[in-house]
């Protein structure tokens, strides 16, 4: 370990969202060059660090920084030097000249304790003292904070943002109820806050911890789908969790409820807890249904004289359940369609928007995600949009919701007569509220989707909810058309919806099953397929052909299959520079699937001279890109994802992306392929089931090949049970219709 003292002469790179920070510090007549994570560091401060020597493939030695102290500065060359820095704003170096000048080695008390005193000094008015004052009163604060929550092994960018969040009473909240940063502060989560709490000796059965585990439980069980849990499995959850009895749990359940936390629900003996936040969420959607669903007296003939018309200038035949589902669209302000693959959805919703459009009636169109909006565009010929998009999101937080904000809702709802929404099976309680907040009375709301499809990602069960409430116009689509019965993608998806027998006799011409029973033989086919067969088969590329996998772990999970694919798709290459992260490791040039929602962060779509040409905020959830470029200096890898929008990301960042040769098969919702790759052998009884076996066969457009187990295959057909998944949206629009 190496120590060095001296000035930080310069600031060259600060990553603000993660502290990461590259400076020049001057000592001794000795110049280094410093790295390491540092928010509260500015220009002109006199530090001792410690650390190891590195040696960087372009920017030579560096000292990465591991622990660093700030030292006050003392004689006059140090306290002007760092007056002067621009660590202080309004004080440049021929001020600070002055200052030193008039106070010598008492500047620092004189600032501190009498600041008045400062307008002694040319220049320098009783407003700019009080602010010189503050200013260095409010670093020394921050320094002193810093350090304190870095003993509790905090690190640096989530300090800056507790202290941001509480300032002087950070240390009051630590010491007396660190739990409190897990309801107040993104990023901190109740792990985090348990661990401080037990650094700072608070008992495990103490009240605060109990009550944070319990809502800590219901944000957990948000992540796995349920808006709420039974009384019953949130006690055991909780107890598990926390280590503590069920029976000093529940009495804090009731205290929750008095301070607004939660919400319970009696239905007959059984006890359904909420986290206030999804019970009104799912009260205030099913309002605001009730509210959308008005009827508009129109006559059939008027209806089917315009359908004629449509089928003429078209040449299109719309069969029965077809024309009803236009009818019952014209006629009410909020409806439902739902059908399998072949069904005649995307005809309807063609002939729809011809009949508005007659009409002279504004239409907007919108999909859950990136790639949903893009085939909607392509099937419909009329722009669609993701939901995001649609509703304007802006990335900036209000007091109502802390995380996400959109331009669009009661006050500046959208400007349509018509709004159109496909893949509804992905879109969950919080996306439906926003959309329903930004659709005033009167414009007609049409859901489109296959309900069953794999439920949203997100917590809910929105459109199996409001067609099971049975309250709405639903049509359900059922008639495989005549082309589409061309397609053993679609034959065989009915089949297995219906638990049918499928034959696999590879007679087909886009259905294929490949018998192996070893998993490194299964990959390696995998590549084959990939690198070889399919390109030319479907006319697409390698990276087009996507492998779905229904687990995580395992022989044929997502995390060791695309290791292996990155391998032989993107092999290492002098021309490619990498990042190691976590296990594995990013290649320029790699396919990677954003994971988790980020509302804040920007995108720039730039025109082939690298000027931006449109800006925005915003990726998602199973929104797909490719490693454009990465940054080694300012630590940032470049993701294009579609519609050309390129992603700057910190190295810090690169937690919200992985791999994408192989994903899982919910993360492929919304999705359409050319052709999709199946490795089949075992799992999970519970995992492999006929709903995931659906949804994985209908992502694909020209091919599905499927290898592994026959038996497998048969066994995830027979296998109906679905993963329970606590919603309520269903009771909601039922007590408010």
């Amino acid at each position: 370990m190496e120590t060095f003292e001296g000035y930080v002469e310069h600031i060259i790179y600060r990553n603000a969202d993660n502290g990461y920070t590259v400076m020049n510090v001057v000592g001794d007549g000795e110049e280094i060059t410093c790295v390491g994570s540092f928010h509260y560091i500015g220009e002109g401060e006199l530090i001792s660090v410690e650390g190891s020597y590195i040696e960087h493939p372009t920017y030579g030695q560096q000292l990465q920084v591991e622990k660093l102290e700030i030292k006050a500065p003392e004689d006059r060359v140090s306290i002007e030097r760092y007056l002067g820095s621009g660590a202080i704003k309004g004080i440049g170096t021929a001020l600070a000249a002055r200052i030193v000048r008039h106070f010598k080695n008492d500047t620092f008390r004189i600032i501190e304790e009498e600041p008045e005193r400062l307008v002694e000094i040319k220049g320098i008015s009783e407003r700019k003292a009080r602010e010189i004052a503050e200013q260095i009163e409010d670093k020394k604060d921050m320094r002193k904070a810093m350090i304190f929550l870095q003993q509790y092994g905090i690190s640096t960018s989530l300090a800056a943002k507790i202290y941001n969040h509480y300032g002087p009473a950070t240390y009051k909240v630590v010491k007396e109820n660190p739990y409190k940063m897990a309801d107040d502060i993104e990023g901190v989560g109740f792990r985090i806050a348990d661990e401080i709490a037990a650094k700072v000796g608070i008992h495990t059965d103490s009240d605060f911890r109990i009550r944070s585990g319990i809502l800590y439980a219901l944000v957990q069980a948000a992540a796995d789908g349920h808006t709420y849990l039974p009384e019953t499995e949130l006690l055991g959850k909780t107890s598990g969790l926390l280590a503590v009895d069920a029976a000093h749990i529940g009495k804090h359940i009731m205290d929750l409820c008095i301070n607004k936390k939660l919400v319970i629900k009696s239905e007959g003996e059984r006890k359904d807890i909420y986290a206030s936040q999804y019970y009104y969420l799912e009260l205030n959607t099913a309002r605001m249904l009730h509210d959308l669903d008005v009827s508009c007296d129109i006559q059939d003939s008027v209806i089917q004289t315009g359908l004629k018309a449509i089928e003429r200038e078209s040449d299109i035949t719309l069969d029965e359940m077809q024309r009803a589902a236009v009818s019952e669209g014209v006629r009410h302000g909020l409806m439902i369609i739902t059908g399998g693959p072949g069904t005649g959805k995307t005809t309807t919703i063609n002939a729809m928007i011809k009949y508005f459009e007659r009409e002279g009636l504004d239409i907007l169109l919108a999909a859950p995600t990136g790639r949903a909006a893009k085939r909607m565009t392509e099937t419909t010929g009329y722009e669609a949009q993701t939901i995001h998009r649609l509703l304007e999101i802006t990335g900036i937080p209000d007091d109502a919701n802390p995380r996400i904000n959109f331009e669009r809702n009661e006050q500046n709802p959208l400007e349509a007569d018509v709004v159109i929404i496909d893949e509804m099976s992905m879109v969950d309680i919080h996306l439906i509220h926003a959309l329903l907040r930004a659709v005033t009375v009167g414009t007609r709301l049409i859901l489109v989707g296959d309900v069953n499809q794999l439920p949203s990602v997100g917590p809910g069960s929105v459109l199996k909810d409001i067609i099971n409430a049975g309250v709405y116009t639903v049509v359900k689509l059922t008639k495989v058309f005549r082309q589409a019965v061309q397609s053993d993608i679609i034959v065989n998806a009915h089949k297995i919806n219906a638990g049918e027998r499928v034959v696999l006799d590879n007679k087909s011409r886009d259905f294929f099953f490949l018998k192996r029973q070893d998993p490194n033989v299964i990959i390696s086919i995998l590549i084959q397929l990939i690198q070889q067969k399919l390109p030319p088969y479907v006319d697409a590329t390698s990276y087009d052909i996507q492998v779905l996998t229904p687990m995580r772990k395992g022989n044929l999970g997502v995390e060791r299959l695309n290791t292996i694919l990155q391998e032989y798709l993107n092999p290492k290459s002098p021309s490619k520079r990498e990042k190691e992260y976590g296990q594995g490791l990013f290649r320029e040039g790699d396919k990677v699937m954003q994971i988790k929602n980020n509302y804040q962060i920007e995108w720039e779509i730039r025109s082939k001279y690298g000027i931006p040409v449109e800006k925005g905020t915003g990726v998602f959830n199973g929104d797909m890109g490719i490693v454009k470029e990465i940054n080694t200096y300012a630590e940032t890898v470049t993701v294009e994802f579609d519609e050309s929008r390129q992603v700057e990301y910190a190295f810090k960042q690169l937690e919200e992306l992985e791999l994408a040769y192989a994903i899982t098969i919910h993360k492929s919702q919304g999705s359409e392929y050319p052709a999709v790759v199946i490795p089949l052998l075992t799992g999970p009884r519970m995992l492999m089931n006929r709903n995931l076996l659906y949804t994985a066969v209908t992502r694909a457009r020209k091919c599905v090949t499927i290898v592994g187990s026959t038996e497998t295959f048969q066994m995830m057909i027979d296998n109906e049970s679905e993963q329970k998944r606590y919603s309520g949206l269903k009771e909601r629009i039922l007590e408010i219709s």
